[in-house]
């Protein structure tokens, strides 16, 4: 058995940088999780309208509604079995904004055919697309989203290009500075870009078999729909 990860890279996966490689081996053959601590050197907003939006997005966890500079971040990447039986790593991103946290929630499994990573977004998994993952010439990891899915209850429909967004994500790693880098933006095709953030970080790794999955962590509601 090997991570969700490094199943949909394929051969590709070993060309990333090993810390890289490390970081995205978390799973539960490995039995480790991994909490990245750092800085966000900047999160930023497209258009004045785009506001509203994420607001309502943050009611659920998905996207932060706030800007700020030098903003402390955590992420936890945490891997268990869901209600579903499936193998699932936890993205949940934790911003500390001045007066309030903020999160921004994912959770991760592979496809049906193992050459994907579903994504599902927020506290209740109302939004999914698929993930491609590409190692770049410099063992950097380069992710871009696919379409975006609504489901709830009988509601199964595509998010149309108007109002949706792909998000590109880059990490890598700097030996110097012994800390990963990360960049994020999310564009609407239409519009531009909607929202995005930056910096940098520092990850442990801790056995999961050992200490569980925080409460709290899991979605509220599990989504089985690819």
């Amino acid at each position: 058995m090997t991570s969700i990860f490094r199943t949909a890279m394929g051969p590709a996966f070993h060309r990333l940088h090993p810390a890289l490689q490390r970081r995205f081996s978390v799973g539960l053959a490995s039995g480790e999780a991994c909490t990245g601590r750092g800085v966000m050197d900047r999160i930023w907003h497209g258009p004045a309208f785009v506001k509203p939006f994420l607001a309502l997005g943050a009611t659920r966890n998905i996207l932060v509604p706030r800007a700020g500079r030098n903003v402390p971040f955590v992420i936890e990447n945490v891997p268990y079995a869901d209600s579903f039986g499936r193998e699932t790593v936890s993205f949940v991103r934790t911003f500390h904004l001045p007066g309030r946290a903020r999160r921004f929630d994912a959770q991760m499994v592979l496809g049906p055919r193992g050459d994907r990573v579903l994504d599902y977004l927020g506290t209740h998994q109302h939004l999914a697309s698929d993930l491609h993952f590409h190692a770049e010439s410099d063992g950097s990891l380069l992710i871009r989203s696919g379409a975006h899915r609504f489901r709830e209850g009988p509601v199964d429909v595509r998010v149309p290009e108007l109002i949706g967004a792909t998000a590109e994500v880059r990490e890598s790693y700097d030996e110097a500075a012994g800390r990963f880098r990360i960049r994020v933006r999310v564009v609407n095709r239409y519009v531009g870009p909607l929202f995005g953030y930056e910096g940098s970080f520092t990850a442990s790794y801790s056995d999961v078999r050992a200490r569980g999955v925080r409460p709290g962590l899991r979605p509220v509601r599990e989504e089985a729909r690819a």
